[in-house]
């Protein structure tokens, strides 16, 4: 297959791109972002592209979005939608008129229009209108906490590993759904799906990628 990726140069999207690339099941690789990659692989081709106005992507057969940032980092809130919201849109809409069938999407566990948390109620707006484009199959991942290795480290994260000796015997019942999660392992549910059966929607839980 020929498969898209937006996102490759942050977490989930690092891992993910790692996997795509070592899968002889792709046969390109297209990643579409604002710079380059320091990944250089045969099957690899990287696109440049303003994500507000991304125009036309090469021909593919599925599409990953691992689109993302937060609140503190976008500077604000009408700055955290326009990545998380508007820039998903953007791709998945151009990924669609690329022929592209599957859409895998990253979201976050508490996704919901109806939150009162806005993060999570753009999470729930994104995962909406991105359904209403039309694939012929979407999956949405909905993660915890994310661990793993980032460029910058974040106070939460590096908390929650510390303590991990701690709070994991109280992860019992419900709270055990809720469990932080490794960015590699959201990516390998992620390459999972490329090939399950095709579905309408279908939207895959933290707990159901361990």
């Amino acid at each position: 297959m020929n498969a898209l990726i937006a996102g490759a140069s942050g977490f989930v999207g690092g891992e993910l791109l790692a996997l795509l690339l070592r899968d002889g099941r792709f046969k390109s690789v297209t990643s579409v972002g604002r710079r380059t990659l320091d990944v250089r692989a045969p099957k690899l081709e990287q696109l440049q592209a303003d994500l507000g106005a991304i125009g036309d992507l090469p021909a593919a057969d599925i599409a990953f979005c691992a689109l993302g940032t937060t609140i503190k980092k976008a500077g604000s809130q009408d700055a955290f939608y326009q990545v998380d919201h508007d820039y998903v849109l953007n791709f998945a809409a151009a990924a669609e008129l690329a022929g592209v069938a599957r859409f895998l999407l990253v979201s976050a566990l508490g996704a919901d229009v109806r939150s009162r948390i806005f993060y999570s109620r753009v999470k729930g707006e994104t995962e909406r209108d991105v359904a209403a484009v039309g694939f012929e199959s979407l999956h949405v991942f909905r993660p915890s906490l994310l661990l793993g290795k980032r460029k910058e480290a974040r106070f939460a994260e590096k908390l929650f590993v510390g303590l991990e000796p701690w709070y994991r015997p109280l992860l019992i019942g419900p709270l055990q759904k809720s469990r932080p999660i490794q960015a590699r392992q959201v990516a390998k549910a992620m390459l999972e799906k490329a090939f399950a059966p095709v579905v309408r929607t279908e939207v895959v839980l933290n707990h159901q990628m361990f």
